[in-house]
């Protein structure tokens, strides 16, 4: 398997060789990489053979994630299944469709743990734990998105054949392999950077993003939006899901780099930009995928005509405004008061289009900080 280095990158200085050890890497697997800002399908985008692992994939790199977090896309043939893979970094698995299972284990020797997935569930596997996934279906391909922080991990130890399937012991957790996959349970933020959202939840499979409905308000954001802010144990990797109404749109708000945001339901756009800058429009739908460069300003637009969701995928917490914590409101976070007109007419233009009107107070736009009701929550 091709997970060592040329010597001469390994040797060369950093500053001599140029880029991070991880995209050498990667561009050395032979797989498609893709690049620009989004990806409009990943149930879609271009795969191709890995002759190391024996399947069809693809490398997500876009702007935003460079140095920070790997993307990447396997697809699970027919009936069939993917070899065995061990990673010395904690990876979150989404299934972008189909169905399958997921068999884990510790060791050699250590009893093995195999759980059923769905399309949208989400998943971890901890570290230096061995995993493979399996297509349940016979009649149609599975894929699957795989998140991580390996670019990280690739520049403190700049050998891929000590992170990709070594020989090192689970140790002491690998009793505790029977109880890697159950039920999520909730937990109280308090003492936690989401104090203010009051509880997270917590566990290591999540059986369906589209559905999940233990939802909190996420006030401050604005558009009335619910979220679910997501833990793993043992792990420093999180997530959380955003819900927002129809017709609406969040307000707009810049943090750090990494952030994998790939959409489980709905249909709209986002609108990200550098300050000063031209700005980019991201059009999505299910299985979009896009990252919002650091401290690149950003907000979402919900076209459709139910709520809308997106789930983002958080780099680890080194890296400023991990989740969806603002450090500086007023400097970080754009009031609907103070927004630039070009985002509520392109807004309303395209909703136009599709024979919609915006669910929008006018409120929103008269009272600084308006904040939605939400009832009895």
């Amino acid at each position: 398997m091709a997970d060592t280095l040329p010597r001469e990158q390994r040797r060369a200085p950093a500053y001599q060789n140029g880029g991070y050890t991880y995209n050498k890497w990667m561009e050395a697997q032979g797989l498609p990489v893709h690049r620009g800002f989004f990806i409009e399908d990943l149930r879609t985008v271009d795969i191709g053979p890995w002759k190391d692992r024996g399947y069809n994939g693809a490398f997500i790199q876009l702007m935003g994630q460079e140095g920070v977090s790997e993307a990447r896309v396997a697809e699970i043939p027919p009936g069939g299944s993917l070899p065995p893979l061990k990673m010395a970094v904690d990876e979150v698995v989404y299934v972008l469709n189909g169905r399958g299972l997921t068999t884990v284990w510790p060791s050699d020797n250590a009893p093995k743990t195999t759980f059923e997935w769905q399309e949208h569930s989400l998943f971890m596997i901890p570290h230096n734990y061995t995993y493979q996934l399996s297509n349940a279906q016979g009649d149609r391909p599975v894929r699957v998105l795989q998140y991580n922080a390996l670019p990280i991990a690739m520049s403190a130890v700049q050998d891929p054949s000590f992170l990709i399937n070594n020989s090192h012991a689970v140790g002491e957790i690998a009793d505790a392999s029977e109880e890697l996959y159950s039920e999520a349970r909730s937990v109280d933020a308090k003492g936690s950077l989401i104090e203010a959202r009051g509880v997270f939840w917590y566990g290591n499979f999540f059986p369906d993003m589209r559905a999940w409905d233990q939802l909190v308000p996420f006030r401050g954001r604005g558009a009335g939006g619910t979220t679910v802010f997501i833990g793993f144990p043992g792990s420093e990797m999180s997530c959380h899901m955003s819900v927002f109404p129809s017709r609406t749109y969040k307000r707009g708000h810049r943090h750090g780099p990494g952030r994998v945001i790939v959409i489980p339901k709905g249909e709209g756009f986002s609108v990200m930009w550098q300050e000063g800058k031209e700005k980019v429009v991201v059009p999505w739908h299910e299985a979009s995928m896009f990252v919002p460069p650091n401290r690149w300003f950003h907000q979402h637009f919900n076209l459709g005509g139910d709520p809308a969701r997106y789930l983002a995928l958080h780099p680890l917490r080194q890296f400023a405004g991990h989740g969806e914590t603002v450090e500086d409101r007023a400097r970080d976070q754009i009031d609907y008061t103070s927004e630039e007109l070009w985002i509520r007419q392109k807004f309303e233009k395209d909703l136009a289009a599709r024979g919609l009107s915006s669910a929008m107070p006018d409120e929103a736009y008269r009272i600084p900080d308006y904040e939605w009701g939400y009832d009895d929550k």
